[in-house]
């Protein structure tokens, strides 16, 4: 055995022996944490040793170390904050990634990197229905998608009244507007941040009852300032998984020169069913869509995807070239495109999970998750002391309890919260809640690759003991 392979066996081997055992008992694991931030600090604070530690010990102590701090985000009842799972190709695709260590800003600096982006650009436009000729780039998140989607849109829309934003910055320049819903992301706030255009030019519109940005609200927006406009739409908002109509929004943003842009972090996906791709009728007008990888295409932590119809806008806002990088006129460098300069092969993971799931596994995969999220939510809402607030279009429901003792909205809030800690304490299911309309909610998220109504049964049970139990 080499040098540099003996220094590398017992840390690996350790880290794959744990994180084998790690995967097959994704269903025996409580959900949640079992020890408090006290001990974790107690156990991993230790003092740093002048001289460092063998690698291989290292890892076992971290294994050690971690024990119950770990949350089972990529198991089948994590069913909070829209969080997916690993596919077995796609974690172990990650695996090769950091084994690899490519830096994948360039194509001279990894190009097999580039080509696997590459590829895994082109599949998901075609899974998701975006234009073909838009251009694309594999992010941190849905949160930088925003980021690269808006950078362009800010390009275009300035350079269209004459101002070169990259060149000049913001000072000075015309205000742009950022139109929305009330169920708008907070992620839309960050981006407005991080991009110089400040909060306070977002525009917050009404809603109808089924959470779809009213047409005559857009329209009105629009109407009443003649500066540059982000029209920011909604594919499947955070509590209700609400469309906004694409088909009638977008030709009135058009007809105001306003930038579209689909904030599908989840939604996005249910273009590539054939059962749920009428929620995306039309949004193939939009200017720049975003949507994360991590949630229901199931790859490792982090991935995001942002796609824009302007290429030239999307490379001017991004791009850069210099002296001592050198650059490939042939191929694809992925720093033209995305805001990191130093980047993970992300493309690795997704190109990995694409080909294992097929275009028909991706679409059962959209499905499942649909079903599971309709029976967890009208079978939990069924439950004496539970109702039904939302049942899920796609994979987002809400349901409520009701405090046997005092039925007043601030009681039923605070029983709902003490219901959802139950569940968490008692280990089989992870949920998060929410406020919405005004009410606490236990919101019912599913976008996980193992969930099936298996868990759905075990789930409601563990839920209908809890329900009983504090009754009596």
């Amino acid at each position: 055995m080499s040098k540099e392979r003996s220094i590398f066996q017992a840390p690996l081997d350790a880290a794959f022996r744990y994180a084998t055992e790690y995967v097959a008992s994704a269903t025996e694991r409580p959900v949640a944490a079992t020890v408090d931030l006290a001990t974790l600090r107690r156990r991993l604070g230790v003092q740093l040793e002048e001289h460092g530690v063998d690698a291989g010990r290292v890892i076992e102590d971290l294994v050690r170390g971690v024990e119950g701090g770990i949350i089972a985000s990529s198991g089948p009842c994590f069913f909070g904050w829209v969080i997916g799972g690993s596919l077995p190709a796609a974690l172990a695709a990650d695996w090769l990634t950091s084994t690899w260590d490519q830096n994948a800003g360039l194509y001279t600096t990894a190009p097999a990197a580039a080509v696997v982006e590459e590829i895994a650009g082109t599949w998901l436009k075609e899974l998701l229905g975006i234009p073909s000729a838009a251009s694309f780039a594999l992010v941190t998140g849905c949160q930088m998608a925003h980021a690269t989607c808006l950078a362009a849109a800010r390009h275009a829309l300035l350079a269209h009244r004459g101002w070169d934003v990259e060149q000049e910055g913001l000072a000075g320049a015309p205000v742009i507007r950022i139109l929305t819903s009330t169920e708008k992301h907070g992620t839309i706030l960050r981006t407005a941040r991080l991009l110089g255009l400040g909060e306070k030019q977002i525009v917050t519109l009404p809603v109808n009852d089924e959470g779809r940005l009213r047409t005559h609200a857009l329209k009105a927006a629009l109407e009443s300032e003649d500066g540059p406009a982000i029209v920011v739409l909604q594919a499947g908002d955070l509590n209700i998984g609400a469309f906004d109509d694409f088909e009638e929004l977008i030709p009135i943003a058009k007809q105001h020169s306003a930038w579209v842009h689909v904030d599908g972090a989840f939604g996005l996906w249910a273009a590539a069913s054939k059962r749920f791709r009428h929620l995306m009728k039309a949004a193939d007008g939009a200017d720049s869509w975003a949507t994360d990888g991590h949630k229901w295409l199931n790859v490792p932590y982090d991935c995001g995807y942002a796609f824009v119809a302007d290429r030239e806008a999307h490379r001017a806002s991004m791009s850069h070239h210099a002296a001592y990088l050198t650059h490939d006129e042939a191929a694809r460098d992925e720093m033209d495109w995305n805001p990191e300069f130093s980047r993970r092969g992300r493309g690795f993971a997704t190109y990995a999970a694409l080909r294992e799931l097929g275009r028909a596994g991706v679409a059962e995969l959209v499905e499942r998750c649909c079903d599971v999220a309709h029976a967890l939510t009208t079978r939990i809402g069924a439950l004496e002391g539970a109702e039904v607030l939302w049942v899920p279009q796609i994979n987002q429901g809400l349901v409520r309890f009701v405090d046997p003792r005092d039925g007043s909205p601030a009681a039923c809030d605070a029983f709902t919260e003490r219901v959802m800690a139950e569940i968490l304490a008692s280990g089989v299911a992870f949920f998060t809640g929410t406020t919405w309309r005004g009410q606490r909610a236990m919101r019912i998220s599913v976008c996980n690759w193992q969930t099936s109504m298996k868990d759905v049964d075990r789930v409601v049970v563990a839920v209908d003991g809890i329900l009983r139990r504090l009754r009596a």
